[in-house]
């Protein structure tokens, strides 16, 4: 029976984030599996990447938040199940997850959610907008601390009779696997970065957006600086600023302000994460609000390196404190600071202890192949 179970994911752009690539890696495992797997999705970077031999990639504006496009979708995503005979269809975002809300009711189909943030709401219109993550057949939460967002939060549009449960996201542990490396990636990019040999490197991954906390980064350095004026570092901010080109701006200012100029690297993006965590001597995840999963925390450890992180949100779930990564006091400057130069300080021993152990706790716990075989066992249970 399973050979006949046709999956749809639906996606505003599948670019390079944490959902984007949980689809990418999802709908390929579902050819394995013998299903018929399609991707709805406006376009985006990681697109020439899929095999269009194992998903097949169908083009629509399902990014648009206009209500009168939304409702286009969902006439076309009818259409798409009907003529597909599509059998489930799985949505990563609130815009396309109200069109395919409409076109599941009007087909009869099953609706997969899979809330993959913590989405803002200032007004019960804002809400009752994001609640619709919560109307299918399936909902899944990426991590302990969504599931209870969403409880707290959500609790009156939640339906007892229907499956609410929670699958880790995962990461591809071969990819990210130091073992696994391109051949001379690492040095390859320390040349087109322009860092020194016996430059420490410290890297802040993740798009350039106020809540990912570069600004508190920035000031974090100033002060390991200040404490350790013989230390030869590179503080490299990876990311694109997504049009924030203002907040950029900011950041460059700040950097400037502290005369850091010639310590920091603004980087816009890197095909090949693996060789900037292989080139990274720590990695750094500073979000002042929660993220609901904190890939960066996840794929740091899969490589065996040390990853300081915010004590709050995904990051309490994903990393042991002192044991596979260090937790820092959420928004505090003094905290990260005070952490970097631990870990900067500590021997080649410990390190290598940290590594292994980090590595151990994502192959326990958020490999990619636990993430969409427990994915699968749902769709199969909806289906049958």
């Amino acid at each position: 029976m399973s050979s006949k179970i046709k999956v749809l994911q639906v996606i505003p752009k599948l670019g390079f984030g944490g959902a984007e690539t949980g689809c990418y890696d999802l709908a390929h495992y579902l050819y394995e599996q013998n299903c018929k797997s399609y991707i709805a999705t406006s376009g985006g970077e990681l697109l020439k990447y899929v095999d269009k031999k194992k998903v097949k990639i169908i083009k629509l504006p399902v990014h648009s938040k206009n209500p009168i496009l939304i409702l286009l979708n969902s006439i076309i995503l009818t259409l798409i199940i009907l003529f597909l005979n599509i059998n489930i269809v799985h949505a990563r975002s609130r815009a396309p997850a109200w069109s395919c809300l409409i076109a599941t009711k009007l087909t009869f189909r099953k609706l997969v959610t899979t809330f993959h943030g913590t989405y803002n709401f200032s007004t019960n219109i804002k809400k009752f907008y994001n609640s619709v993550m919560v109307r299918s057949d399936l909902l899944i939460a990426g991590s302990n601390f969504i599931f209870s967002h969403i409880n707290e939060n959500y609790l009156k549009f939640l339906n007892s009779k229907k499956k609410f449960l929670v699958i880790f996201r995962g990461i591809n542990i071969e990819y990210f696997d130091q073992e696994n490396l391109k051949k001379n990636s690492v040095s390859k990019l320390r040349t087109l970065w322009q860092i020194e040999d016996n430059s420490k490197v410290i890297l802040l991954p993740g798009r350039l957006t106020s809540w990912k906390g570069q600004e508190l980064f920035i000031e974090a350095i100033n002060k390991f600086k200040n404490l350790n004026s013989d230390v030869n570092f590179t503080a490299v901010i990876l990311g694109n600023d997504q049009g924030r080109t203002v907040y950029k701006k900011k950041l460059e200012r700040l950097v400037e302000q502290y005369n850091l100029t010639n310590d920091f690297r603004f980087i816009e993006n890197c095909e090949y994460m693996p060789a900037a965590y292989m080139l990274a001597d720590i990695v750094i995840s500073s979000s002042i609000e929660p993220e609901a999963f904190g890939r960066v925390s996840v794929e740091a450890q899969s490589m065996k390196k040390p990853i300081i992180a915010s004590n709050i949100g995904g990051s309490n779930e994903t990393i042991i404190d002192n044991k596979t990564g260090i937790l820092f006091e959420s928004g505090n400057v003094e905290s990260l600071s005070k952490k970097i130069n631990e870990i900067i300080n500590l021997d080649t021993l410990t390190l290598e202890l940290m590594g292994k152990e980090g590595r151990k706790n994502v192959i326990n716990r958020f490999n990619i192949e636990k993430m969409c075989l427990n994915t699968y066992s749902e769709y199969k249970k909806l289906f049958n």
